[in-house]
């Protein structure tokens, strides 16, 4: 059975073509050094907060990233609640100190918390960075909140990850894999990468109507998924719709004349470049210090 995260339905309701050449072809697109730095801050940050949740030491991390020890430091102090239901801390504390507090059995919280669901010939994936639930008690009703932290430098647009399919299938999973009711369930994202300023977070409530709307075009996305795998035929995305502009695969679908403007190239003239090499010498060179 093929799983389909939160990802694979983002390409596949973009771009088709795209789709097959991530996932089935195996293709990846070029990135920028500063999209590397990027995506490895938010690995090493998701793996403190997993070291946070665990009661494992972060001091050893953190003396290397002060800007991470910072984030981690304003989160904290912004989001208090959360920090309390990193899960496994209240476990072990009991483990080794027997006068600290019991854990509450009505509350269930896990960080990197993995849930699949079948859905139409396809297993929908998930893995909330910490989910917590609670059981229908009058301090604690039922609920569902989902936590995920999010280090982009710019917040992106809340009307925007309203609409993404992270926020859409983790909702849907969570209401189609436990009892609660899609009103008891909500989603937090919190923009941890600070730069010096408070943690900002948009917090997404959830109902009927949008799991309906949610549970159709799931519908339809995998039933096209199927028809397109049975005629291995994957359409490219129509070009008025501005996506190829920003695709990496835009000459391997023979649309880079469509979406990049023709540049003249000043190219230096080789007879130049000749005529400069000849002057080199080994005065000439500047030494590289090693």
């Amino acid at each position: 059975m093929i799983p389909l995260s939160q990802s694979h339905l983002t390409h596949l309701d973009i771009c088709a073509r795209k789709y097959q050449y991530v996932f089935f072809d195996a293709l990846l697109g070029p990135s920028t050094y500063d999209q590397h730095l990027t995506t490895q801050w938010g690995s090493q940050f998701h793996l403190l907060m997993q070291q946070q949740a665990l009661d494992l030491p972060v001091e050893v991390i953190t003396p290397a990233d002060m800007g991470m020890a910072n984030s981690l430091a304003a989160l904290e102090k912004a989001a208090p609640d959360v920090f309390a239901y990193l899960p496994e801390s209240s476990v072990s504390k009991q483990v080794f100190d027997e006068k600290a507090e019991p854990a509450d059995p009505n509350i269930f919280s896990q960080s990197e918390h993995r849930r699949t669901l079948e859905f139409n010939g396809y297993l929908l994936t998930v893995i909330y960075d910490l989910l917590v639930t609670s059981a229908g008690t009058p301090e604690h009703p039922d609920s569902g909140q989902i936590f995920d932290w999010k280090t982009h430098q710019q917040p992106p647009k809340q009307e925007w990850l309203q609409k993404d399919w992270q926020t859409r299938l983790y909702l849907y999973v969570l209401c189609e894999t436990s009892e609660l009711a899609p009103e008891q369930i909500s989603m937090t994202y919190w923009f941890v990468r600070t730069e010096d300023k408070t943690p900002s977070f948009y917090r997404f409530d959830y109902t009927l109507a949008q799991h309906d709307v949610t549970r159709k075009d799931l519908q339809q996305l995998t039933d096209g998924l199927t028809q397109m795998r049975e005629q291995t035929d994957f359409p490219k995305v129509a070009v008025e719709k501005g996506y190829c502009v920003r695709c990496p695969f835009d000459v391997r679908c023979q649309r880079s004349h469509l979406t990049q403007p023709h540049k003249k190239i000043n190219r230096p003239d080789p007879t130049q470049i000749l005529k400069a090499a000849r002057q080199l010498t080994a005065e000439t060179v500047e030494e590289i210090p090693l």
